[in-house]
């Protein structure tokens, strides 16, 4: 995608001037961040510099305290159709240990679409379909405790994408998984952008999806370091974790 056709296309989420804390410390800096129609934008940079925060901003589980954030044009605060946005935490921090099946988690991920919760033919065909996308039919009726980390993962994308959202939005899809889980992933997520999502992702470093990246946001102590080519944004994370800091500690 040119500059040109990405500064043209709408945008699908747009941070502007956002101010985030958690506790008493501020975590957010006046960050200003867009992603628009048909981009996949790369969200890099070290331990503690604000990427998973601002997602989390993105999609209203921590609050601004100064900023706009907007969805498909509109306020994050008047957004109502969640159903066009699939998240995929990360999975540290995702519910582990849940007497759940496989089935029923993903299947969690269509309530969105959903008339009182209840699941209708056009509802199990989008989980069946999802599960199929990551790899995953085959172990639809096991328990997703005794999956390993990578087919954990794949079942989180799993229910991002039951609902067949427009925008995913992916904290450290890679981190932790095995090579087969990771290029089953990226396989996915190409599947995805070809079919016309839009993505935003959490990374530490690019690897397998590297292809599929248009733009990279690189955050530094909850600021905007670099906003463009994502080979520059690399250099820019690598330099940040291996030059010491003043102190002569690195980064955290």
């Amino acid at each position: 995608m040119t500059v040109t056709q990405s500064t043209t296309r709408e945008a699908v989420l747009s941070l502007r001037g956002v101010h985030a804390d958690l506790g008493s410390r501020p975590v957010l800096r006046g960050i200003d961040l867009h992603v628009r129609r048909g981009e996949v934008v790369a969200l890099l940079g070290a331990n503690g510099s604000g990427k998973s925060t601002a997602v989390r901003c993105a999609i209203g589980q921590v609050p601004v305290t100064a900023g706009q954030i907007e969805l498909f044009g509109a306020p994050r605060d008047r957004f109502r159709t969640w159903r066009r946005v699939g998240y995929v935490p990360q999975r540290t921090t995702a519910a582990g240990g849940v007497p759940a099946t496989v089935n029923e988690v993903v299947s969690s991920g269509r309530l969105s679409r959903t008339r009182f919760g209840l699941l209708r033919k056009a509802d199990h065909d989008a989980v069946r379909h999802a599960l199929e996308l990551v790899g995953m039919a085959d172990r639809a009726g096991d328990r997703v405790d005794a999956l390993s980390g990578g087919q954990h993962q794949r079942v989180l994308i799993a229910r991002a994408l039951a609902s067949r959202p427009e925008l995913l939005i992916m904290d450290e899809p890679m981190a932790g998984v095995d090579l087969v889980s990771q290029k089953v992933l990226a396989r996915t997520l190409r599947d995805q952008v070809a079919s016309g999502a839009t993505a935003l992702l959490v990374l530490h470093e690019l690897g397998p999806l590297e292809p599929l990246i248009d733009r990279a946001v690189v955050l530094r102590e909850g600021r905007v370091l670099h906003d463009g080519p994502p080979t520059e944004g690399v250099g820019l994370v690598h330099h940040a974790l291996h030059v010491p800091t003043p102190t002569g500690e690195r980064p955290s």
